[in-house]
């Protein structure tokens, strides 16, 4: 008799997860994803019009450096620098008419953290032999020579929270850089390059600029013992060297310009932050068709600041939105247990 009990109550316990499993099919069958175009994985630089026509006249030399850690610490995490903050980057500077290097602490070729959801411009940074050479012969930043830049950009990636912070190269480079009239950026984690940078009166450069990288909120969410896999929290640390950190929520585009000194929060931040080094250094970026995934980020910074009426009206006057990127926000939003914001983030994933 209690093995039956017992017997009956798995069969109605896997029932319900079967009944579970089915709604939610059916649930995610009303946001038609599939109909959504995917990016072509061959799509070529020559297809993007804002870098085939773009400016034509050199106007100098960025460089990129990405981290050379492939590894988060000692676990088994990858670490790596991540191929969208530098893909959309890199294809911006080429546009508004800059050669870019590509550089590592280390040289030769870095760890690259390819993720779900590229879109035709990381396809055809990919495709794009030049750029991949660079990238798989990245330079030791140990033979730079920081006059020959006009800015310098950081990618972000978890390994740079290792290999940036200290490295003696870097700070030589943004010192220089920064001193004779260029642009620093950096998005993400890539920030942490700047921490320990200083100038020729020996101030910290970041003591008292407004700037922004990965924030707390965003680390623990993705990784719940980050405090003990880093060496620091990129958020706490540049407000212990004296920043006036910027927040913005999560997974959204936060860029900030503090005079020459531009940083951006997240991945998303990326093509805001390449632009923004590109007005700095005195140049009005050339015109871009803006992606469904940019689409969507407004759209979801809509709702926060002026609330979900207004980004209803805003998603029904609009098309060409994102809606895997929407409905992750509301998965996202459940998992903090924002009830509210879940059901209405998924609203607007709908077609």
């Amino acid at each position: 008799m209690k093995n039956s009990r017992w017997i009956r109550g798995l069969a109605i316990s896997l029932g319900a997860l079967v009944l579970v499993g089915v709604g939610a099919y059916f649930y995610l069958l009303g946001f038609d994803l599939d109909a959504q175009a995917e990016a072509n994985p061959e799509t070529r630089v020559s297809d993007l019009a804002f870098v085939r026509d773009g400016l034509k006249e050199n106007r100098g030399r960025i460089l990129a450096v990405v981290t050379s850690t492939p590894m988060i610490g000692t676990s088994d995490k990858k670490a790596g620098f991540e191929l969208t903050e530098l893909s959309r980057a890199y294809l911006v500077f080429k546009a508004n008419g800059f050669e870019v290097d590509i550089a590592s602490p280390l040289g030769g070729e870095p760890p690259m953290r390819r993720d779900d959801g590229l879109i035709e411009a990381d396809y055809a940074f990919l495709n794009d032999a030049q750029a991949m050479h660079k990238v798989n012969n990245s330079l030791p930043l140990a033979a730079i020579e920081a006059a020959d830049y006009a800015a310098v950009y950081f990618v972000g990636g978890k390994g740079t929270m290792f290999d940036f912070p200290d490295n003696r190269d870097i700070q030589r480079i943004v010192k220089q850089v920064y001193e004779t009239g260029g642009v620093i950026g950096a998005v993400c984690h890539g920030p942490a390059a700047l921490l320990n940078v200083r100038l020729g009166d020996g101030r910290l450069l970041i003591d008292g600029r407004r700037l922004t990288g990965f924030s707390n909120a965003e680390e623990l969410f993705l990784i719940e013992d980050a405090r003990k896999l880093f060496p620091f929290l990129l958020e706490d640390r540049l407000q212990e060297h004296g920043a006036s950190y910027r927040e913005g929520p999560l997974y959204l585009d936060n860029t900030v310009v503090d005079g020459r000194l531009v940083s951006g929060q997240n991945p998303w931040s990326t093509w805001s932050v390449a632009e923004a080094m590109i007005r700095t250094l005195g140049h009005e970026p050339v015109a871009r068709e803006t992606t469904a995934e940019e689409h969507s980020v407004a759209l979801l910074q809509t709702y926060y600041a002026r609330g979900k009426d207004a980004a209803l009206r805003e998603r029904e006057r609009s098309t060409g939105f994102d809606r895997h990127f929407l409905l992750m926000h509301a998965v996202v939003a459940g998992m903090q247990w924002r009830i509210a914001d879940a059901f209405h983030l998924q609203r607007l994933a709908r077609p």
